[in-house]
């Protein structure tokens, strides 16, 4: 990656999850030697492996505003990744806490540092749905819908926050990732796609989605500092899989008997509800909920367009990537590792 003699200052929150791990080892790797990261005092650092050493740490959290301010002091670049992922209801209020008054905090911070970059990492789940089989872009407006998640609407509401920002003052730019995949921690998030099927999962559901290599979506980001993109958003997406495609193509590089069974609507509906119920009664978190049952049933379509022609980004190949990610699950099963990261070079 190229880069000036004159190194910007940079922070990084949510770097011990997934896209800030990949993004902070990147930086590091490229020769950025002014990096700063936001972790709380209980995160789990295994995704850094021996980096953390090499890193200027703030222990605190998006929803301590004093930390904060004292991380961005002399920064010209902060990359917001920290954010909660969950579709449990019993999530809600922590949701819209983390992800909605978390960055209002941290646009604030950096306005009163004078940040000179702000990049937020969002979702395509922040961007508008109103029907089946849609097409969804940057512009695309958003509805208040049946379509629409707890979890995408809290990353709207934190859109909201950054644009709020950005009409005060603050240069910012969004990134909208769809599915991410990559190594990671394979008991949660899309990691898991690997562990269920490795481990004999027989259903399929019947929806599709829109899925990007975590090694784009880092350097996408970074893309966005290096051109100082200024009051934009783009569209992360590699292009789409039918779950039933998806989760064959992991079958086959596992080595592993893909799932057979496809998940009608009725089926999706009663197994929530079974879920819930279990859930309820043993006190355990729930992999199935309301929301990821009927979201994985839906079609939706995104348009990496702008990220392509703006950026003159070309995308991995989206079946190596998971070719690539099955055989490091692979690889950490053998070695009994949790969590795994991506192969290197990037």
């Amino acid at each position: 990656m190229e880069h000036s003699d004159h190194q910007p200052s940079i922070l990084i929150t949510g770097a011990t999850g997934l896209v800030g791990s990949h993004l902070l080892r990147y930086l590091y790797q490229a020769g950025f030697t002014q990096l700063r990261a936001l972790r709380r005092p209980d995160s789990d650092l295994s995704l850094l492996g021996s980096l953390p050493q090499h890193i200027d740490w703030y222990v605190g959290d998006v929803l301590d505003f004093r930390v904060l301010e004292e991380a961005m002091d002399g920064v010209q670049v902060v990359f917001h990744c920290a954010g909660l992922v969950s579709f449990q209801p019993r999530d809600h209020d922590d949701l819209f806490r983390t992800n909605v008054e978390g960055t209002a905090n941290a646009v604030n911070a950096a306005l009163y540092q004078d940040v000179e970059q702000f990049i937020y990492v969002s979702s395509i789940a922040a961007l508008g749905r109103s029907r089946e089989g849609q097409i969804i872009r940057e512009s695309t407006r958003w509805e208040r819908t049946p379509f629409n998640t707890r979890y995408g609407i809290s990353k709207f509401q934190a859109e909201q926050e950054v644009w709020r920002a950005h009409a005060e003052g603050l240069p910012v730019a969004i990134l909208n990732p769809s599915i991410i995949l990559g190594g990671g921690n394979w008991n949660k998030g899309p990691a898991r796609f690997f562990q269920l099927i490795a481990k004999g999962f027989h259903f399929y559901p019947s929806g599709n989605s829109g899925f990007v290599d975590v090694r784009d979506v880092v350097q996408l980001l970074v893309l966005l500092m290096q051109k100082k993109i200024n009051g934009r958003r783009f569209i992360a997406n590699a292009g789409h899989y039918s779950y039933h495609d998806f989760f064959q193509k992991i079958a086959a590089y596992l080595g592993t008997a893909p799932p057979s069974i496809p998940v009608r609507t009725w089926m999706a509906e009663l197994a929530w509800r079974f879920s819930a119920m279990r859930a309820t009664l043993t006190g355990n978190r729930s992999f199935l909920t309301r929301e990821t049952a009927r979201q994985s049933q839906r079609t939706f379509f995104y348009d990496n367009t702008r990220s392509r022609e703006e950026l003159n980004f070309t995308y991995r190949n989206l079946e190596k990537t998971v070719r690539e990610t099955a055989e490091l699950y692979l690889d950490c099963t053998q070695e009994r590792l949790a969590v795994g990261m991506q192969p290197l070079p990037f």
